[in-house]
């Protein structure tokens, strides 16, 4: 099993949704980040003054799938989040040793 990782643009929410929907991934947790890359922020004029935002705003996805369907979910957030410009984000994976679904006590790949 694996954890795929994806920070995202707010305004792609719905995209990757429908997306990950697509293909039968039902189940996912979205958390609200903020942090930067290569862009490192971006200044902002508001009332005649200059306000530089270090950090921008982005989303965490975090979904849990069987090691087999890993490339097909991380295209499908590609397809959908990608706008082509700098700050789309980045996809990572981590290995996932157990999962126990807590309402049945089921493990591992039945409690995804």
């Amino acid at each position: 099993m694996k954890v795929v990782v994806a920070i995202i643009k707010p305004f792609k929410l719905a995209e990757v949704h429908e997306a990950l929907h697509g293909i039968g991934i039902h189940g996912l947790t979205i958390y609200e980040a903020k942090g930067h890359g290569h862009q490192k922020g971006h200044s902002e004029i508001y009332r005649s003054v200059e306000y530089v935002a270090h950090y921008l705003l982005k989303l965490r996805i975090e979904v849990i799938v069987a090691e087999e369907r890993v490339e097909q979910v991380i295209k499908a957030i590609l397809s959908a989040a990608r706008t082509g410009h700098a700050g789309d984000g980045k996809i990572y994976v981590h290995a996932l040793d157990q999962v126990v679904r807590i309402r049945t006590g089921e493990t591992d790949e039945l409690a995804i």
